[in-house]
């Protein structure tokens, strides 16, 4: 046993990579986990589109069109896979990306403050 064989097992065992395991069957499990995330999001929109259906205000509003953006996105991308890699290879747009991240952070602080801070209106 040589100096870098006990370097290197380590590593791979803690990873979990399968170093015996070839380029097609990693290809594979990572489309399986790809398409188990998908169903997930698909699962989950649905979810949110069957036991929310309120339209009442602005929050109940942006939750319900969250759950179908989720259910929309997780059956679009798990009917065309490859759509994920072409916007991995079109990630040029960092500045569009985080006008969109902040945008969902915005929502996210309102939600928040909506559902834990703010107090309910009364009803008299």
């Amino acid at each position: 046993m040589q100096a870098s064989d006990v370097a290197a097992a380590p590593a791979s065992g803690a990873a979990g990579i399968d170093a015996d395991a070839s380029p097609d069957r990693r290809v594979q499990r990572v489309l399986k986990f790809i398409v188990a995330t998908l169903a997930v999001l698909l699962f989950a929109g649905l979810l949110i589109i069957a036991f929310h259906q309120y339209w009442s205000n602005v929050a109940a509003v942006l939750i319900s069109l969250f759950g179908w953006i989720l259910a929309l996105r997780g059956l679009v991308l798990m009917a065309t896979p490859e759509l994920y890699e072409r916007a991995a290879m079109s990630m040029d747009a960092i500045p569009l990306v985080r006008l969109i991240f902040g945008v969902l952070v915005v929502i996210g602080l309102y939600l928040t403050y909506t559902g834990w801070l703010a107090k309910p209106a009364s009803p008299y």
